[in-house]
């Protein structure tokens, strides 16, 4: 089913986004996580992909993996960062022979191992080429990345809108942004597309928060801002990881809250293939399992 179709058709719901296993331990708790959140029935699942296609065959046996689960939509992750147009074919041409209708298309992050790298000598510099050489060829429902914040290498928030503009043009069904802290960054962004005359669905992507000095390390990657609340109340506890995690999940649930409070339908959580973090929020969110978790 086209995930579009989906969201028209359910007032609210989750979607959960996994990362691929590599070896055969990670194999096994993908599939107990599998067996864990399934039972939320998801509006959708999706499946990451790093950049360069560099885990595409991880992320290709891990969909595989996620079509055992009849009852689930599953979304691979395709990024065209020195990619040919001979190997996205490849990889498009995979998912539709296994009846995938959902792609989430990417640009991915430029190689770090690259003495010389230009983006503008790649087959595909941007996503919203990725996303024109599919519409043109496919009939895939596309998903895309957009950033509340901005992407990290545009150069302002108008940069960023006019990217973002680019990629709903060539033919974007619904999109999931990236993590944020601030809801009102969120509801801003919004705003801003529905004067654009933006009209798709946007999930906002929620990052369950357990462990401040990783995120820290991580949001130095990306353009996302942590409150000084957040940093705050969580620091207090570097001495004590549990608590640590314990208040991470409450300032996760309590920006779920929010977001729902103000009329957001579709939540679209970053699982990193955790399910005991995501049955806490879920369980104080109301989201009821199929069966006992």
């Amino acid at each position: 089913m086209y995930i579009p179709e989906i969201l028209a058709a359910k007032d609210k719901g989750v979607s959960f986004e996994f990362f691929p296993p590599k070896t055969e331990k990670t194999r096994e708790k993908f599939n107990n996580t599998l067996d864990v959140l399934s039972r939320f029935e998801p509006l959708y699942v999706s499946m990451t992909c790093g950049a360069a296609g560099s885990t595409q065959s991880f992320t290709k046996d891990a969909v595989d993996i996620l079509l055992k689960y009849k009852d689930l939509t599953v979304m691979p992750h395709i990024t065209c960062i020195d990619a040919l147009e001979e190997s996205i074919t490849q990889i498009l041409d995979y998912y539709k022979s296994r009846s995938i209708n959902n792609v989430m298309l990417l640009r991915g992050d430029i190689p770090c191992d690259r003495e010389y790298f230009n983006i503008e000598d790649m087959v595909f510099p941007h996503a919203s080429d990725l996303i024109k050489f599919v519409r043109d060829r496919y009939d895939f429902s596309v998903g895309a990345a957009v950033y509340p914040e901005g992407h990290i290498e545009s150069i302002s928030l108008e940069d960023d809108l006019a990217g973002t503009l680019l990629k709903i043009e060539h033919g974007v069904d619904f999109a999931v942004t990236q993590m944020f802290f601030d809801n009102s960054l969120f509801y801003k962004f919004c705003d801003k597309l529905r004067k654009n005359k933006v009209t798709i669905p946007i999930l906002p992507g929620i990052f369950p928060l357990t462990d401040i000095v990783k995120l820290s390390n991580f949001t130095t990657m990306v353009k996302t801002s942590i409150p000084s609340w957040i940093e705050e109340k969580m620091l207090k506890y570097a001495n004590s990881p549990d608590d640590m995690r314990k208040a991470g999940i409450e300032i996760t649930i309590k920006q779920c809250r929010d977001l729902t409070a103000n009329g957001v339908k579709f939540l679209h959580f970053f699982t990193f293939n955790n399910p005991e973090v995501m049955v806490e929020i879920l369980n104080a969110l109301g989201t009821t399992a199929k069966k006992g978790v």
